[in-house]
């Protein structure tokens, strides 16, 4: 991967789950559990398809796809919460991107854009020892329309002061990367460069 690729960009913007940490194993646990706790079933393929949306969202989904009944999932939100909490303090993984975004600390203004809650995100990377290579974190509880919507991208660059069209956005998910296109913003699509294994939900 040759760092120098993007310099012609005003801004760097980052997805953060499965793109800067390696955090899917942790998210595929809390998910397993989480979906125990509030009966509905596992289903390894739409959960892939589902990287990078809120997790209200993600269980109505679900439940939809499933054909069961619509409910109050709220509760399994705290729960999936508690049990990402309790996982993290295991440790944090960073990905090979990360490299990017030391490149670049101090040359471009850098955020992350991800559908994980602001402040879990915040936690996430500072654990990962990463919070200082970006001036701004944009969570799912910051935008009402989320990916593939262009609303968190979106705002990473208004925040940023940056014209979205002079932005680049790394992202693993086909949901972001069609969030970073609506945006206008060019997506690189770090399934090229690093995947995790085993897989999420694999």
């Amino acid at each position: 991967m040759n760092f120098s690729d993007y310099s012609h960009y005003d801004a760097l913007i980052f997805d953060m789950d499965g793109t800067l940490l390696d955090t899917m194993a942790l998210h595929e646990q809390a998910w397993r559990d989480t979906l125990t706790f509030i009966d509905l079933p596992v289903l390894p393929e739409l959960m892939r398809s589902l990287v990078g949306l809120p997790t209200l969202r993600t269980m109505e989904i679900i439940a939809e796809t499933a054909g069961i009944a619509a409910r109050d999932f709220t509760p399994g939100v705290g729960f999936k919460q508690q049990r990402v909490d309790a996982l993290m303090l295991q440790g944090v993984a960073t990905t090979p991107i990360v490299d990017i975004a030391h490149y670049y600390l101090g040359k471009k203004p850098q955020a992350v854009g991800t559908g994980s809650g602001t402040e879990e995100a915040h936690s996430l990377l500072k654990i990962a020892g990463i919070a200082e290579l970006f001036s701004v974190v944009i969570g799912a509880d910051r935008v009402t329309r989320h990916k593939p919507d262009p609303d968190t991208f979106l705002l990473a660059a208004q925040e940023l002061a940056v014209d979205p069209k002079r932005c680049v956005v790394f992202e693993d998910g086909d949901a972001g990367i069609d969030a970073a296109r609506a945006a206008g913003m060019d997506a690189v699509d770090i399934r090229a460069f690093w995947q995790p294994k085993p897989g999420y939900f694999e």
